[in-house]
C-alpha cells in the first residue's frame, strides 16, 4: 500500500509514519521545512518528501510522486495564536484568520488537487484530519475564531470531496484525532499520539463502514457538525 502523509515530521504525522512504516507500507511523509525526527528513521519504505501546504506542489519536483495513492492523509495544520493571544472576538486579525484558513483548509484542497490522479487510480480513501473545535454542535465555549473556522471548513470541504469523488470509488471521510498530547497542545492532553493513531488508522481502515464525509473521532464514534 502507499501512504502519503502531509505535516509528518512531528506529532500526529510523525505517529501515523511510524504506524504505517510497521505495516511494512511505502510511506510519503512530507513535511514543510524540517524532516525533524524523520531523518533518524531508516527504512527503504520511508520517502521524504519537501511540501508546505500553502504550496500547490512539492517544494523538489524532480522527486517522484507515488503512480497510486491508498491512502491521503491531510494532516498538516496550525493553530494560529493563542485563544488568549489573537484568536478572541476582540483580537482576532485578517492576518490570523487567513493563515490559519490557509494551512488548515485550503492545505487539504490544494494537497488533493495535485495528487488527485493517483488517488484515483488507487481509490484510495482521503482522511482530512479536523477537529471536534470545528463542530458547531460541540461549540459552547466560544473563542478560538480561525481554528475553530479553519476546522469547521475542512469537515465542509471534506463533505464536498465525498460527493464528488463517490463515482470514482474513493472515499473521503474528516477524523477528529482526539485531545493529544503533541506540542500544539503543550502535552496536555487526554491521550498520547499512539492511542490517537492506532484509532484513527482503523477508522481509515474501515472507512467504508461510514458515509462518505462523516466526521469521526479516532474512537470510531461519528462527531455531529
Amino acid at each position: 500500500m502507499n501512504i502519503l502523509i502531509t505535516g509528518a515530521n512531528r506529532g500526529i504525522g510523525l505517529g501515523f509514519v511510524n504506524h504505517y512504516l510497521a505495516k511494512n507500507y511505502d510511506v510519503w511523509a512530507c513535511y514543510r521545512r524540517d524532516a525533524g525526527e524523520l531523518m533518524a528513521i531508516k527504512n527503504d519504505k520511508l520517502h521524504l518528501l519537501e511540501w508546505d501546504v500553502s504550496q500547490s506542489f512539492p517544494a523538489d519536483v524532480s522527486q517522484p510522486l507515488p503512480e497510486t495513492i491508498d491512502v491521503l492523509i491531510n494532516n498538516a495544520g496550525i493553530y494560529g495564536p493563542a485563544s488568549g493571544a489573537g484568536q478572541t472576538l476582540e483580537s482576532v486579525s485578517d492576518t490570523t484568520l487567513h493563515d490559519v484558513f490557509d494551512i488548515d483548509c485550503l492545505g487539504a484542497i490544494r494537497v488533493v488537487q495535485c495528487l488527485l490522479p493517483a488517488i484515483k487510480k488507487g481509490k484510495g480513501v482521503i482522511a482530512n484530519l479536523s477537529s471536534k473545535m470545528g463542530s458547531s454542535e460541540d461549540n459552547s465555549s466560544g473563542g478560538c475564531y480561525a481554528y475553530r473556522a479553519a476546522k469547521a471548513a475542512l469537515i465542509i470541504v471534506s463533505k464536498s470531496m465525498a460527493v464528488d469523488l463517490k463515482p470514482s470509488d474513493v472515499h473521503v471521510i474528516t477524523l477528529h484525532p482526539g485531545w493529544v498530547r503533541t506540542d500544539m497542545t503543550d502535552h496536555s492532553g487526554l491521550i498520547d499520539v499512539q492511542q490517537s493513531v492506532a484509532g484513527m488508522a482503523d477508522v481509515i481502515l474501515h472507512s467504508e463502514d461510514y458515509e462518505p464525509g462523516a466526521f469521526i473521532a479516532f474512537d470510531g464514534n461519528v462527531i455531529p457538525y
